[in-house]
């Protein structure tokens, strides 16, 4: 089972720092793409971080600098780490999960992350 599982959303000032979780029922390694995207009210959902198995990973040029993307094996959990966040970060953070030699992403509850001026 991959199913995303969301965690560590909140509430934090602007200048502060998040970080949130995304963690698989199963095995992280059988993973070949991670997404976070994000989505606002009345706004389009934004990709914010894509990880391929390669190792290569690509952030939106909205969160480039601030953002990193981790993965631990041993917990088999990927991670957001958002720094100096801003009021246009504050929204509904979801990761996403696609097997290898699937073509279908699954999808997690999402977790809020409200950043306050």
């Amino acid at each position: 089972q991959v199913q995303p599982a969301e965690s560590g959303g909140g509430l934090v000032q602007a200048g502060g720092s998040l970080r949130v979780s995304c963690a698989a029922a199963g095995n992280i390694n059988s993973i070949s793409t991670v997404n976070w995207y994000r989505q606002a009210p009345g706004k389009q959902r934004e990709l914010v971080a894509s990880f391929v198995s390669d190792g290569s990973i690509n952030y939106s040029d909205s969160v480039k600098g601030r953002f990193t993307f981790s993965v631990d094996d041993d917990s088999d959990t990927v991670y957001l780490q958002m720094d100096n966040l801003n009021p246009e970060d504050t929204g509904f953070y979801h990761c996403t999960f696609r097997p290898h030699g699937e073509f279908v992403d699954y999808w997690g509850q999402g977790t809020q992350v409200t950043v306050s001026s």
